[in-house]
């Protein structure tokens, strides 16, 4: 079944799936109930993608039904232990505080008494002299905090304002809507309060100035978008000319062959970037205008967009990341299968059937829908597949779970910064490795490097996890951007008769 190359790739990554799920195990075990339900969860996450890729590698067909099934039957087991897992850190969380407000609340008038006593020996003691907040402020913001929000243990400065460490009480969305709503109240938008985890894992409470909220995009930085744009526009005519067996600079009088096709891809590209506009005015956020990325290889990277203001939490920053590749996604697979049922001998393009090799997700499509006739060595397609297949590439390429893409924004959202640091460091290493033998991932190394690697600044309420279906959604958005840009193995794609062997 595996051939004699196959066999120690497969045990691989047998042994390292196994090597995680007991490393997790181990680690999830000291943390008694809680520990091993997170553990379970990940196990569920995994055993789809193991017995995809595991069929997969052995040449076995799993047609769209069957991966749904796994996917429906995971998706409601994680869920259902999503709850058990909240019920049990819910119940966890009330008893610390029980405990907490027991001992608390002795030391508590002898702390009120000591801080009186210290306040008139020495008022200026109360600012730090490394704190930028002035001092009347700062008693002001120390005083919105309390027992049954965040009990305040030490104050320190950072940057032009300061770090508030303690004991946080109750579930965090809760507790940071209470502080900050109290703070605007006093302050107004004077200050921005952030609840974000230490590098101990610990909740603190960071204060900083407005004025290092995001900034707009300069009259420059317009200018410049709209340049890219125009660039990417030519990228996409340019392409659609390779596709046509011809030089677009070379012969310009035929551009108007590469506007039906061109003008396709960039309604998926301009779609895409409407739905990150149009969920982030829901949630009050603003967005700039986005610098698309021509390139000669698929007529675009995609685009890239700043945020210009704070995001509330991480479930606004999954969804604004999500809404992007979803529409774009859907609306490039709904086009592709379009121009498939489309496709007829006689069809304007030509395409080898080792074209469908290129993808698992195309390749299958292709295979369901044209029948035999993707067994020819050339098949006649509709133009809307190029149009379909492009905008899948290219939405599949922004799911890749690194820095600022759409992709790194999803891990980070569900998973957390620690996480999507990893997955962006995983992706640029495993991206440099494919260069060697693909140019464009090169491309995509030096993009990620130099203008993506970073993450997004911290929400407001950084600690707050999207909810489960969130969590799947995310997962399953990375599930199809694997199977849009694996491509068939040899042996899969003779079965399907693609040209393989």
């Amino acid at each position: 079944m595996f051939s004699a190359s196959e066999t120690p790739v497969i045990a691989t990554i047998l042994l390292v799936a196994v090597g995680i799920l007991g490393w997790g195990f181990y680690k999830a075990k000291p943390y008694g109930k809680l520990g091993l339900l997170s553990w379970l969860q990940s196990v569920v996450l995994m055993i789809p993608w193991l017995v995809f890729f595991g069929l997969f590698a052995a040449g076995i067909y799993v047609n769209i039904a069957g991966i749904l099934l796994i996917i429906m039957v995971a998706t409601s087991i994680y869920i259902y232990l999503g709850r058990q897992l909240r019920a049990e850190g819910r119940h966890k969380v009330l008893q610390q505080n029980a405990d907490q407000r027991s001992l608390t609340s002795q030391s508590q008038e002898k702390k009120q008494q000591r801080d009186k006593e210290e306040s008139t020996e020495a008022p200026s003691q109360l600012q730090p002299k490394l704190i930028s907040i002035p001092g009347e402020d700062l008693n002001s913001i120390k005083g919105i905090f309390g027992i049954d929000t965040f009990f305040v243990t030490n104050t320190t400065a950072y940057l032009e304002g300061a770090i508030f460490e303690g004991n946080l009480r109750g579930e965090p969305g809760k507790t940071h809507n209470i502080l900050r709503n109290t703070l605007k109240k006093r302050f107004d938008e004077k200050y921005r309060l952030f609840l974000v985890e230490n590098r101990d894992g610990k909740p603190v409470v960071i204060v900083l100035p407005s004025k290092n909220d995001p900034q707009p995009m300069t009259f420059t930085q317009q200018v410049f978008a709209g340049i890219l744009f125009i660039a990417t526009i030519i990228t996409c005519m340019e392409v659609v000319g390779i596709i046509l067996y011809f030089d677009l600079f070379s012969n310009p009088r035929r551009y108007m062959e590469t506007i039906p096709i061109a003008v396709g891809v960039m309604v998926i590209l301009l779609a895409h970037e409407i739905a990150h506009k149009i969920v982030a005015n829901w949630y009050q956020v603003r967005l700039s205008l986005p610098y698309f990325l021509p390139a000669v290889q698929i007529g675009s990277f995609g685009a890239i967009t700043r945020f210009e203001s704070l995001l509330p939490n991480r479930k606004v920053l999954f969804d604004i990341a999500i809404a992007g590749p979803a529409v774009g996604g859907i609306l490039s697979l709904v086009i592709l299968v379009i121009g498939l049922l489309l496709s007829h001998p006689g069809s304007l393009f030509q395409l080898p059937n080792t074209f469908f090799q290129g993808s698992i997700l195309v390749g299958s499509l292709a295979r369901v829908i044209l029948g035999s006739n993707v067994q020819s060595s050339v098949v006649d397609v509709s133009p809307l597949v190029i149009i379909g297949w492009l905008g899948l590439v290219i939405s599949a390429i922004n799911l890749m779970p690194a820095g600022h893409l759409d992709g790194g924004r999803i891990v980070q959202a569900i998973y957390g910064r620690k996480t999507a640091n990893r997955t962006t460091f995983a992706t640029v290493i495993l991206l440099a490795l494919i260069s060697l033998g693909n140019s464009l991932a090169m491309y995509w190394v030096i993009v990620i490097l130099f203008l993506q690697r970073n993450l997004e600044r911290p929400s407001l309420d950084e600690i707050s996890e999207p909810d489960d279906a969130r969590a799947v959604l995310g997962l399953l958005a990375l599930f199809l951007m694997i199977i849009t840009l694996l491509p068939l193995t040899p042996s899969l794609a003779g079965r399907l008769g693609l040209g393989g062997s």
